[in-house]
């Protein structure tokens, strides 16, 4: 009976209906205690993971009946592709599940940061009532700047466009001729990535974490973008400078970001102490993606491919 290890969470009715028959750990515990997930993997023929578990070096030397991996997402940064390729292991990551909910993520954001008033309770609570302070910007007419613009940047830009946005994005590996610039929601235009963070009132990142993009959008990069932009990363942590994401906002060049994703996770007190008292910022723990619905479609869809691979049918 092959057995299948689950390092992180995973919707459980998942498992039962797609992994019936499987011997399964499902103990998503198991990425924070190293060792406990080296014996698990020592006689696995499965692997799932989220985006903490290291596929990679000793845990692949330590499961030599591993078959195949099952990623609950799209992003490959946490496994060893090369290596497991070499060792005749399948990688399954998940693409579309959860487009639309990182789509969401990415407009809330927006139009939380632009307008600037739901954090109010407190002061209106206590009869302060801040009206003036409170004055803040429309979505509408504003401009959406994607770096990157594959699947779930796309999506973003649909809802964007339903919101009165215009939308432009850079990625060098969509030809120009590609129908993705002409949505039936309106064109979307094809630009340089200067020009975009020049011109974008929203900048929102949507590139996997390669060394071409590790630290990206740096310093100089900010400062580039209109006084006033509004940064949203929930694509990968190291591809924005956070100490130069927390800098801009203290000194207004940036009107607002949003990071769901970061160099270091989980963020602890060290890494989390650039953050301390900065204005207009939201910080969410790489749940972007994670939705109750979302879950259970990259759940299902992750343990059909392992099912499939480990049987053949």
């Amino acid at each position: 009976m092959p057995k299948v290890v689950v390092s992180e969470f995973m919707d459980e009715a998942a498992i039962a209906a797609e992994l019936s028959g499987f011997e399964v750990l499902y103990d998503p515990g198991l990425v924070d205690r190293p060792e406990a997930l080296a014996a698990a993997l020592a006689r696995a023929d499965a692997l799932i993971v989220r985006n903490r578990t290291q596929v990679r070096g000793a845990l692949l030397d330590g499961a030599p009946d591993l078959k195949v991996v099952g990623r609950l997402g799209v992003g490959l940064d946490n496994i060893d592709v090369e290596a497991c390729r070499a060792r005749g292991i399948a990688v399954y990551p998940v693409t579309g599940a959860n487009d639309g909910a990182v789509a969401e993520y990415v407009v809330a954001c927006a139009m939380l940061l632009l307008r600037g008033a739901y954090g109010a309770s407190a002061a209106v609570a206590a009869g302060t009532w801040p009206r003036n302070a409170l004055m803040g910007r429309e979505i509408g007419a504003k401009r959406l700047g994607l770096v990157g613009f594959g699947a779930i940047a796309r999506e973003t830009a649909r809802r964007a466009a339903a919101l009165g946005m215009s939308v432009a994005a850079h990625d060098p590996f969509v030809a120009p001729e590609d129908a993705a610039w002409r949505p039936a929601h309106g064109p979307v235009a094809r630009v340089a990535l200067d020009a975009l963070l020049a011109d974008s009132d929203v900048l929102s990142l949507h590139v996997p974490l390669t060394e071409g993009t590790r630290g990206l959008i740096d310093a100089a990069a900010i400062a580039r973008m209109p006084r006033g932009a509004v940064l949203i990363n929930a694509a990968r942590g190291g591809i924005a400078d956070e100490a130069a994401v927390a800098a801009a906002l203290r000194s207004g060049h940036l009107g607002g970001a949003a990071l769901d994703v970061f160099a270091r996770e989980p963020l602890d007190g060290e890494a989390g102490a650039v953050f301390a008292d900065v204005p207009n910022l939201i910080l969410t723990p790489h749940i972007a993606g994670v939705t109750r619905e979302s879950n259970v479609r990259v759940s299902a869809v992750t343990a059909r491919a392992v099912r499939r691979h480990l049987t053949g049918s």
